[in-house]
């Protein structure tokens, strides 16, 4: 996880130029200015500026390196781990309902427009459909068999009770009105489902679509005059957005880090210096087959509805402090395409450290390996042993 030390991250670029600004400046201080200090000069009896022993760096007594080197203890700092994401708002899923017509016809009248907010039970949209028809036609058709097959039974039970009927009449008579009965229940379920009142009215052919819960209009696909032929594709779209998520899709090196309730702060670029403080709701238990990221979302109340579906976010999550080894930068030199410092081994006797970093815009930075706390490492002037 990126660690960030007293400041938001942002010099990588920053740091590198100054290393290499100061690269320059010691090479030309070295050419015109301490000629006469060179580990050559030792031939001429004069004390060399530096030993090397194997991979260790020497400073000879009466070097001129010992007045120009600083070397202090790598200090150990309560630090806040941070991980900064890029995210964005989102509707929350289970406050999102796509519209669907339980049956097929020709949009006779759209109720709403884009963005409008609906109640639940409001009708959005008004549909001719013959198959609406059809089912008021087999509900009839169901009830009146019912009341037909359950006076047939009444009649059947009379006769019996005097002897003018055999059982087999009367079972027959029992069978019939209970297949009635049940088709009667099914076509009433089925104008239950579709929306249908239960007293039929005059407009019989019309199906009045209704919203599913309070919210907003986000998406519309219908206008007067549409034929809706595949009654599985959705009409709209109305989403609750009183309350929205912020998702963020974590790298898989981070992941170790993330934690339900873990603290998080959110920013927008649409409300500069507005911060949003919030906590950490879900962390998917699978990876992003596409980006193969995790996915995390943060809920925050949207009461002013400022909050807006498919705006970026900053994503900033926080773990508890810890103690990490801090370093001024200007003890880390530029060594390749690796960072490194000089730690002592033994009085005025150097090694090479590579060392890993979190680059921070300021006088230090956090170091996540390659120093431990209490070690002596060279902090200033140790570009001068960057041979």
């Amino acid at each position: 996880m990126e660690i960030y030390h007293k400041k938001t991250a942002r010099g990588w670029a920053f740091l590198w130029g100054g290393i290499a600004l100061g690269s320059l400046l010691v090479a030309a201080l070295f050419t015109h200015g301490f000629g006469l200090l060179s580990p050559q000069s030792a031939a001429g009896g004069e004390t060399p500026l530096l030993l090397h022993k194997g991979d260790q760096i020497i400073i000879p007594e009466g070097s001129p390196l010992r007045e120009r080197l600083t070397v202090m203890p790598a200090a150990a700092e309560a630090v806040s781990a941070k991980l900064v994401l890029p995210g964005i708002v989102e509707s929350d899923p289970a406050r999102t309902a796509a519209v669907l017509t339980p049956l097929g016809g020709r949009v006779i009248e759209l109720k709403v427009a884009l963005g409008e907010r609906v109640a639940a039970g409001q009708v959005l949209a008004l549909i001719d459909s013959p198959d609406l028809a059809q089912a008021f036609e087999e509900n009839d058709k169901a009830a009146a068999n019912f009341e037909l097959t359950g006076k047939t039974l009444e009649r059947q039970r009379a006769q019996y009770k005097i002897g003018a009927t055999a059982d087999r009449d009367l079972d027959q008579a029992r069978s019939d009105h209970a297949q009635a009965t049940a088709e009667y229940m099914r076509t009433r379920a089925r104008l239950k489902a579709i929306g249908a009142p239960a007293v039929p009215t005059d407009s019989q052919h019309l199906l009045a679509v209704r919203s599913p819960l309070d919210g907003g209009i986000t998406t519309l696909s219908i206008a007067p005059g549409n034929m809706i032929n595949d009654p599985t594709q959705p009409i709209m779209t109305v989403a609750d957005l009183s309350t929205v998520w912020v998702t963020a899709l974590v790298p898989e090196k981070d992941v170790g880090g993330l934690a339900r309730g873990q603290a998080a702060d959110v920013t927008l670029s649409a409300y500069p210096g507005q911060i949003l403080h919030g906590k950490v709701l879900f962390v998917s238990d699978v990876f992003d087959a596409d980006s193969h990221r995790v996915k995390l979302r943060i809920p925050f109340a949207n009461p002013r509805y400022n909050l807006k579906p498919n705006m970026y976010a900053t994503v900033t999550l926080f773990e508890a402090q810890q103690s990490r080894v801090v370093l001024p930068t200007s003890a880390l030199l530029m060594n390749n395409d690796r960072t490194s410092v000089f730690v002592a081994t033994a009085p005025w006797t150097f090694e090479r450290r590579t060392v890993e970093p979190q680059m921070d815009e300021g006088p230090s930075v956090v170091i996540r390996s390659g120093v431990t706390a209490g070690e002596q490492v060279v902090v200033k002037g140790g570009i001068l042993l960057n041979d």
